[in-house]
Formats: structure tokens, C-alpha cells, sequence
């Protein structure tokens, strides 16, 4: 991945305790790889505890807080899955509206694995493509979703893909979504 494509963009990955280790990490490295500045919002705290097959994971530093996050300092928004990180952020009417904020100013909003209930409760999903890990399927259709499994599905501002072994190409569409949105501004 070219190092510079992604120089002037900013990322803003939203988890707390439980997300999927790889989900969170791997994304991360990959947009910083590329140039992006990415920051990990929380709810609270100064890390988060990842979840790692069938055990807690390690930790990751927290960089801005959600009650100090600003959708608009970012260009997108990556919400990791595993089963607890989302189950826990829908909760919080602070990350749906932190969410609903990127769809508002139609920002690329990449969700993975157990990611998409975040899209469901911030109600993002009624009548766009998306996956999502496998068990998700019928939420998201009861929600509206056209379910599809594939590694990625992009559907205007919405990139989702199923799980982690579909992270290159979920950062891959990601990448290309942001460097094609620079460019049209460049132009």
C-alpha cells in the first residue's frame, strides 16, 4: 500500500472493552501505513481491552474520549466488531450519535464483523447493501439491509465485510473510498 496515499486523512476508530482484537489493530496499522492519522474514540478511560479468539486480548490506547470526539475533525469512521465492543457502544447514545454524525455529512462509515448493530441502532442499513459476520444476517435484514456475503460490500458511504480473515479488503475499500474523496476535492 502506497504510504502516502492516505497523507492528509484522518480516521476515527470508535471500540471499548471487548472489541475484536485483529478488527481493531489490523485496520489501524494498515490506514497508518497508508498516512492516515487514525484515533481510537472510547467512551471513557485511557485504553480499551480487546477480545482475542476465546479470551480477552491486549490493550490499546484510547486517544480521545466520546464525549470529547468531533465527527467533524474526521473523514471517516471504522467501527470494529467482536461480540461484546458493539453490544456494549449501542448502548450509548453518545456513539450512535457519533455515528449518525458521519452519515450526515456522508462520510465513509466501515463496519465490520459484529460492527453492523451499530448501523442497525443508528438506523444507517434500511434498504443499502452490507454483510457482516454470518449470525447477523437477519437483523440486518429485519432492519431494512440487503444482506450479501461477500469479504466487502461498499453501498455509497457504507463499507462492510464479514469478519477477519476480509480485513485487507475491507481496508482496501476503505483506502480507495478516501483517496478517490481527495482526489474529487483536490480537483
Amino acid at each position: 500500500m502506497d504510504t502516502k496515499k492516505l497523507q492528509h486523512i484522518k480516521i476515527a476508530i470508535i471500540a471499548t472493552d471487548g472489541f475484536e482484537q485483529s478488527e481493531l489493530t489490523e485496520p489501524k496499522r494498515l490506514l497508518e501505513k497508508a498516512g492516515a492519522a487514525v484515533d481510537v474514540i472510547a467512551p471513557e478511560g485511557d485504553e480499551i481491552k480487546g477480545w482475542e479468539h476465546a479470551d480477552w486480548g491486549g490493550k490499546v490506547k484510547v486517544d480521545v474520549t466520546l464525549d470529547k470526539a468531533d465527527a467533524s475533525r474526521y473523514d471517516a469512521i471504522v467501527i470494529p466488531g467482536g461480540v461484546i465492543n458493539p453490544d456494549k457502544l449501542r448502548l450509548d447514545r453518545r456513539a450512535i450519535d457519533f455515528i449518525r454524525q458521519f452519515a450526515a455529512q456522508s462520510k465513509p462509515i466501515a463496519a465490520i464483523c459484529h460492527g453492523p448493530q451499530m448501523l442497525i441502532e443508528a438506523d444507517l442499513v434500511r434498504g443499502r447493501q452490507v454483510t457482516s459476520w454470518l449470525s447477523l444476517q437477519t437483523d440486518l435484514k429485519n432492519a431494512g439491509a440487503q444482506w450479501h456475503d461477500r469479504e466487502v460490500v461498499l453501498d455509497g458511504n457504507l463499507i462492510t465485510s464479514r469478519k477477519p480473515d476480509d480485513i485487507p479488503a475491507f481496508v482496501a475499500a476503505l483506502s480507495s473510498t478516501l483517496a478517490l474523496q481527495e482526489h474529487r476535492k483536490a480537483s
